[in-house]
């Protein structure tokens, strides 16, 4: 009988249990690719047996970039990817012979019979289990998920099911649910890490959850102790994915960047601010646009009192040249998460705190200011190393019903705000209080240099954020900062500045040519 022209494809780690015997129901197929990334038992030479069986080695890169690389290796356009545990039946090799294999649009999937302990389990959400495992890859390939990957299948394909089923020997016990559990829920937090926020309370509900809805829902009660320590086992994997990835967003570092020229004063309110978070910046990167020494006086003073890195980006004084500032910060940023602040903007001692509540990636952080009467900024800078006069929402100092409620920090309100997460949503874009992803950043690089003088550097940055695929969301009842009075810039650069705006919303630019990439190589 001739040989199936589909490749085969398996990723194999200390596999020898099943695989003679999955390999052996394999003789049809024209080849099998098998991509190993460290078996240290009888797995490779028991794969040496077949002479269909082609080796490869790689480390270990997350499951679906390994999917794609063994498919890489297939000398056949239809791929089936199978597991090592997993036998397919001589049913349903000669059924997956009577595809017509011309029409590269399908994608086929295949019933999958699961497991425990050499018994076939038809609860707990096992059952049934149908997985995309026949495809074209001139068509079709998988994502590049660590874990859970799945087949990326275009509008243009279709997805048939097959009649025929495939046994796979899932686990042998409560070792191989606890070992599994542990590694797919780490790749998880991975995966996920500043992409999806978590709690300790939401590990809580999706592991109760899961259990309910595995035990009871699925009727995992039908299957006695297998369906109680099934169900069990995927409530604590529910629960740890998100401990895990709580914890893992929990080691986000942060930069904080502030801006400032010639206001010495209100730069040390600023960085007064600063000792007193709950939570510390990993370092303090301060934007002179060429200040004098008086600055710079104070800048130091500030390395010996605060506990984190203090930098000093500082450039010649050649007129406003915000944007080239921050790109002069960011390239002596090294932390994970950049928050841009204004010199003059007194921070509450959440403000880090919730910043980086807030973080997520491919998400622009507006956040918001309460403007501070030319009165209140003197009583202010009177004293600013007296940090108890920043305790407005306590001293009564900020007494404005508009801008009182703004200076009230409510978490719960403020996370139901920031879920509105938005696209070319330009409006009330401001600088002096604004969060992101450095890399993000890089990735579209930066800020403009070439606006000069006031106005629309940071909405040109943001919309080149957004043509990236970026997303903005409003950070409102947190991170709360009091803007010092000063006297409004002139906007005499403004006409020109909205031509560089509006130049990158039209022509959907990503890529500035002079940011922080140029900055970087003169440095």
């Amino acid at each position: 009988m001739n040989k199936l022209p589909i490749s085969v494809t398996m990723l194999v780690k200390n596999a020898e249990k099943y695989l003679e015997q999955c390999l052996s129901a394999l003789q049809d197929f024209s080849e099998i690719i098998l991509l190993d990334n460290g078996s240290t038992d009888q797995t490779l030479e028991i794969a040496k047996k077949f002479d269909n069986v082609k080796i490869h080695h790689h480390k270990f890169i997350g499951f679906g970039p390994m999917k794609n690389l063994a498919a890489e290796f297939a000398t056949n356009d239809w791929v089936i990817n199978i597991d090592s545990d997993e036998i397919f039946s001589e049913e349903l090799i000669d059924e997956i012979r009577q595809i017509d294999l011309s029409d590269l649009h399908k994608v086929y999937a295949i019933l999958r019979i699961n497991h425990y302990r050499g018994k076939p389990i038809k609860t707990c959400g096992w059952y049934p289990d149908y997985v995309k495992r026949l495809y074209n890859r001139t068509v079709v390939r998988f994502n590049d998920k660590q874990v859970h990957e799945s087949l990326e299948i275009p509008e243009t394909a279709e997805v048939k099911r097959l009649e025929k089923s495939f046994l796979h020997y899932s686990f042998d016990g409560a070792e191989g649910l606890i070992n599994k559990m542990q590694q797919y829920t780490t790749l998880f937090a991975e995966q996920q890490k500043f992409r999806k926020r978590a709690s300790i309370g939401s590990a809580i509900t999706h592991g109760l959850s899961a259990f309910f809805k595995n035990y009871f829902v699925k009727k995992g009660i039908t299957s006695g102790a297998d369906g109680f320590v099934i169900s069990f086992a995927n409530a604590c994997g529910s629960y740890y994915k998100y401990v895990k990835l709580a914890e893992a967003n929990q080691r986000l570092t942060t930069a904080l960047i502030i801006t400032t020229y010639n206001r010495p004063d209100a730069l040390e309110a600023v960085l007064e601010s600063v000792k007193h978070q709950r939570v510390l910046p990993d370092e303090v990167i301060i934007a002179d646009d060429g200040s004098n020494d008086e600055t710079c006086a104070v800048v130091e003073r500030f390395k010996t009192e605060l506990s984190m890195p203090v930098k000093h980006a500082w450039q010649e004084d050649t007129g406003f040249r915000l944007a080239e500032s921050r790109n002069r910060a960011l390239a002596m940023a090294e932390s994970d998460y950049i928050v841009i602040i204004d010199g003059d903007m007194v921070m509450h001692p959440e403000f880090i705190a919730d910043h980086k509540k807030a973080a997520k990636k491919g998400l622009f952080v507006q956040g918001s200011r309460v403007v501070l009467t030319e009165e209140k900024t003197a009583k202010l800078l009177e004293n600013p190393t007296a940090y108890r006069v920043l305790r407005f929402y306590e001293k009564g100092l900020e007494k404005r019903l508009e801008k009182r409620l703004s200076a009230v920090n409510i978490p719960f309100v403020s996370n139901l705000i920031l879920s509105k997460e938005k696209r070319d949503w330009y409006h009330g874009i401001r600088g002096c209080n604004m969060a992101f992803f450095r890399d993000e950043a890089l990735a579209i690089n930066g800020f403009n240099s070439d606006f000069v003088g006031w106005g629309r550097e940071d909405s040109e940055f943001v919309a080149r954020f957004f043509n990236n695929g970026g997303k903005r969301a409003n950070l409102k009842f947190a991170a709360i900062a009091y803007h010092l009075w000063h006297n409004e810039a002139t906007r005499a650069s403004l006409p020109e500045n909205d031509k560089l705006l509006e130049n990158a919303i039209s022509q959907k630019l990503v890529w500035c040519n002079n940011g922080v990439k140029q900055i970087k190589d003169l440095l």
